[in-house]
């Protein structure tokens, strides 16, 4: 049977942009910035060093002996500030990295959130959800020179890009960690804004969800949100390292969703667009594309008038393979398994095939004056001057000009045999 992730993969290539993430604070994990119940442990020890308590082996056993309830996020939150500014106060300084964080690689994007970056630049991804206040995702989306549209509060909606107009449109449901208004506690995350409402309403009725790093256990108005949606267009798929709670269990079975085994969202996010990034590298042109190309070439062979044209089609196609054959898809560096070696093989046939079908044409059908064209370009693919890497992958490089001269030839000796 197909799994999960393959099913998902799949959906994804073939409906660019109808899938949303919805991001929790699991995806920030590896970036050091804590989770909400780290955040709690360590409220719990700064509100005990105010009440003297030091050396306590068990925090959270004093807590609940201190105040007569479970410790919860919110509810010390509460007790350590009376205000929204001073709680925002608290979180900034579990979000911001300092100057020794960034020479840890501590508190910026992780690979998580570089792959998602990934996936928006080759339009597979254009909405964003998060309950996050880092600015981790903007952070990526900018290292690959996108700016999205980020809505965090109402005041941004009004005169936000529409949804349907943006590349990339990001909403933060809590509020970003510099802006007064983020919500913290489970009072203020009991309901959204009528607007803010709407757009989510409309975002879940009209993409398909995956979900990662997000609890459940926190968001009631989110959580609603997604179980009251009407339609079921495009399925939910949901990336998990643990076993969902009876929250996320219950807004998973609601929306008949899928359960995808994780071992952490860098892996998983990392290993989505690489297989979406595979699709596309396999993906030759459109059938009727490259018959297009081919009755082009054979028409613009069959009369002298149409000679600049057909150079100017054959130099088309070349600057395409040329510019394909820079990606980082045929690098050389590193090791060449066998696996890889195949995968690069088919690679190299796949993006070459235009020309080649091209130049199969001008060898049964074209006379001397194409051979000329033939004699210019095949050099240009022998060999593109790297000297630094695997051998066998170096040497694969002239893989194009075998297939072209190999096409050609093919091509004469068929126009021989006649």
């Amino acid at each position: 049977m197909i799994d999960n992730l393959t099913s998902l993969v799949f959906s994804m290539y073939e409906n660019k942009g109808v899938y949303a993430l919805l991001l929790g604070s699991g995806v920030s994990r590896s970036a050091q910035i804590p989770t909400g119940w780290e955040i709690t442990l360590d409220l719990i020890r700064r509100l005990a060093l105010l009440n003297s308590i030091t050396g306590h082996t068990d925090l959270v056993t004093w807590f609940k002996e201190k105040y007569n309830i479970d410790p919860n996020y919110s509810d010390i939150l509460d007790k350590l500030s009376s205000t929204p500014d001073e709680r925002r106060s608290i979180i900034h300084s579990y979000i911001e990295p300092t100057p020794e964080d960034f020479e840890e690689g501590k508190k910026v994007p992780t690979k998580a959130h570089r792959a998602i970056a990934q996936l928006v630049k080759n339009g597979t991804i254009r909405v964003i959800i998060t309950t996050n206040f880092d600015r981790l995702i903007e952070t990526a989306l900018a290292e690959e020179g996108i700016v999205p549209t980020v809505i965090k509060s109402n005041d941004d909606l009004s005169g936000a890009v529409p949804l349907i107009h943006s590349n990339c449109y990001i909403l933060k449901l809590h509020g970003d960690y510099l802006d007064t208004r983020i919500k913290n506690t489970e009072i203020e995350l009991q309901s959204y804004p009528e607007t803010i409402n709407a757009l989510l309403d409309r975002i879940i009725d009209e993409h398909g969800l995956i979900i990662c790093g997000w609890s459940a256990d926190w968001d009631q108005a989110l959580r609603q949100a997604i179980i009251r949606s009407p339609n079921r267009r495009y399925p939910l798929y949901w990336a998990t390292r643990s076993p969902l709670s009876q929250f996320a269990n219950d807004v998973c079975t609601s929306r008949s969703g899928k359960i995808i085994n994780i071992t952490d969202a860098d892996s998983f996010f990392e290993q989505l667009s690489d297989l979406i990034s595979v699709q596309s590298d396999f993906a030759k042109p459109k059938p009727i594309s490259t018959e297009l190309l081919v009755s082009l070439t054979k028409k613009y062979l069959s009369t002298p008038e149409f000679c600049v044209r057909l150079d100017d089609l054959i130099g088309e196609e070349v600057r395409r393979l040329a510019r394909a054959l820079e990606d980082d898809a045929f690098s050389v560096i590193g090791d060449c398994s066998s696996e890889r070696l195949a995968t690069t093989i088919s690679r190299y046939e796949a993006i070459s095939e235009p020309v080649v079908r091209q130049f199969g044409i001008l060898g049964r059908w074209g006379n001397e004056n194409e051979a000329s064209i033939i004699q210019s370009i095949i050099p240009q693919f022998e060999h593109h001057g790297v000297s630094n890497g695997d051998s066998a992958l170096i040497e694969l490089h002239g893989y194009p000009a075998i297939l072209m001269l190999y096409a050609y030839g093919l091509g004469l000796l068929k126009a021989l045999s006649y």
